[in-house]
């Protein structure tokens, strides 16, 4: 796929510690980044498959419960990132009855950003800065550390507008510790992203929104430091069937109509709950972590595990190290 620059809304700086430019995919912009490209064929993999009842073999993906052609997938992702980017906070709000907060609290806490001095970082669909923020105020609150940089990176301008808003009232605004850069998680340039640079890579409930995870993931293999670790928060796979049946009725339920309270937008927070649906559990999704080169933890959860599960697995944390 050719790659173009794409210059970014007239609505930001164009100082260095600011929102940067970085060269996109052409194909399409989506937002939060992230998601699977399992279809019906091999949602397991989590991969995109040739559709072979169409006499084009045209590739597809999932779209929540829709099955739509792959090229498609990031001009629908971004609509509905556009849509909600102002409210973000809202939507995770709904989606976790507000408890996202406390869960991206305890992800960059377990990750102790800052204890073995300074850190490069990149968290990809961090858009609105929650998480940059909260690695930012952790290594300086904890290891006094001034010096540890992130770069947040997103496809959807929108959401950097957002994240760019929030660190504005920040002591970290405009200074080197932190860069807003517009660019695709499953092709990030090399130019702008060079290969063996980055200490720690975050991603937090993006993932699932791309198109291919496979790519996401390779991405993210490549522009890690060996040594470096990948970190992932995510919405998952509840285990408990008592508490499965609660949260899939307050999600198909509840979440869309507070969609429409909120943010006058049912379509987009439904769209949110079947994409958690589609994501792979999380034996398969530490296992695509695996296949694409880091060393994770033992195939289970909790303690020497590949990932840990957050009240009862409506999210999960995983990591890998590269080698």
């Amino acid at each position: 796929m050719q790659r173009s620059v794409r210059q970014l809304r007239p609505f930001l700086p164009s100082s260095k510690s600011r929102l940067q430019r970085s060269p996109l995919v052409s194909a399409a912009r989506h937002n939060h980044q992230d998601a699977q490209t399992t279809t019906a064929a091999s949602s397991s993999a989590g991969g995109a498959n040739l559709n072979n009842g169409s006499e084009q073999g045209s590739r597809t993906t999932h779209f929540g419960f829709k099955t739509v052609p792959e090229e498609q997938k990031e001009n629908l992702v971004r609509n509905v990132f556009e849509s909600v980017a102002s409210s973000y906070d809202v939507m995770n709000d709904a989606m976790s009855l507000g408890v996202h907060r406390l869960w991206k609290d305890d992800f960059v806490a377990r990750l102790k950003p800052g204890a073995r001095g300074p850190m490069r970082c990149i968290d990809v669909a961090g858009g609105t800065g929650d998480i940059a923020l909260r690695i930012l105020d952790f290594a300086r609150e904890k290891y006094a550390d001034r010096e540890t940089s992130v770069d947040v990176v997103d496809i959807n301008a929108e959401m950097l507008k957002e994240g760019y808003k929030r660190f504005k009232k920040t002591m970290y605004h405009n200074t080197p510790q932190v860069a807003f850069k517009q660019a695709n998680a499953q092709d990030m340039p090399e130019s702008e992203f060079s290969s063996n640079t980055y200490d720690l890579y975050t991603i937090a409930f993006g993932i699932r929104n791309c198109t291919s995870i496979p790519d996401v993931l390779k991405e993210a293999y490549r522009v890690l430091k060996p040594g470096g670790t990948f970190a992932c928060l995510e919405f998952s796979r509840v285990n408990n069937p008592l508490l499965s049946t609660l949260y899939d009725q307050y999600s198909f339920s509840i979440i869309p109509l507070l969609g429409t309270i909120l943010a006058g937008d049912r379509e987009s927070y439904q769209y949110l709950v079947e994409s958690i649906r589609k994501f792979p559990p999380q034996p398969e999704f530490a296992k695509m972590i695996a296949d694409a080169g880091f060393t994770t933890g033992a195939m289970h959860e909790g303690k020497g595990g590949a990932w840990t599960d957050l009240w009862g697995g409506i999210a999960s944390i995983h990591t890998g190290v590269k080698i």
